[in-house]
């Protein structure tokens, strides 16, 4: 048997619903945090980026169960926050936690109509067959207004300690990372301005002490996760 033979197909997500957070957990514990710490680290980075400014409408896209979705709008001081993803399961448990500010529809559901002030999407595009990427970054494109940020999450695949927490998550194992360069490539083939990207998480809790010179890291392929934020 091949391997490799999976790798880039489609998972069907909805055989995961129930069992996703917990899952998620199983793997990310390797690093001694869970995953509300890289969910709200990515998030405040966010923030950061966006000086200030308060986004009235948000994306997240590939929300999953909405779990990071309420933290889009506290954080970022988001109006409403509208959550997607192909699973109609997914979707319906985030719809079952659903508060005030917070909407959430499947793929087929959503029509991009150029009014999102940010659009988030954290993990997704490693499980977006190939040749489906384009397409997708072209969704979020036309959901933001002119001027809209994107900001476009990844796994890092140069970091091992990322490679290590994949394998130990039954629906990441045969995915396909995509590396900054490649993130880059797609938002500028969609006509977007790439205004920057930075890595992070780069020290595991047993090494916490170090977290303090992170941010000076950041321009460094060395965290779990990067960030290329750009404007459409």
């Amino acid at each position: 048997m091949n391997p490799s033979a999976n790798k880039g197909q489609p998972v069907d997500f909805d055989a995961f619903a129930n069992e996703y957070d917990a899952a998620l957990e199983r793997g990310i514990s390797l690093s001694g945090e869970d995953k509300d710490f890289f969910a709200r680290g990515r998030v405040e980075w966010l923030r950061q980026c966006l000086n200030g400014a308060q986004p009235a409408r948000v994306l997240d896209y590939g929300c999953g169960t909405g779990s990071t979705s309420p933290l889009l709008q506290s954080v970022l001081g988001a109006s409403s926050v509208i959550g997607v993803d192909t699973s109609k399961e997914e979707i319906a448990l985030a719809r079952r936690n659903a508060k005030n500010g917070l909407t959430f529809a499947t793929m087929g559901e959503f029509t991009p109509e150029s009014n999102v002030d940010v659009a988030y999407c954290n993990g997704v595009f490693h499980h977006i067959p190939l040749d489906q990427r384009a397409e997708a970054i072209e969704s979020i494109r036309d959901s933001l207004r002119p001027g809209g940020l994107f900001s476009f999450w990844e796994n890092n695949p140069w970091n091992p300690g990322t490679r290590l927490v994949m394998s130990r998550i039954p629906f990441d194992r045969d995915a396909i990372l995509v590396s900054a360069r490649e993130a880059r490539r797609l938002v500028l083939a969609a006509g977007f301005e790439v205004l920057d990207t930075h890595f992070l998480f780069v020290f595991p809790k047993m090494l916490g002490a170090l977290r303090k010179f992170e941010r000076a890291l950041t321009a460094l392929p060395l965290g779990a996760q990067y960030q290329v934020l750009c404007r459409k």
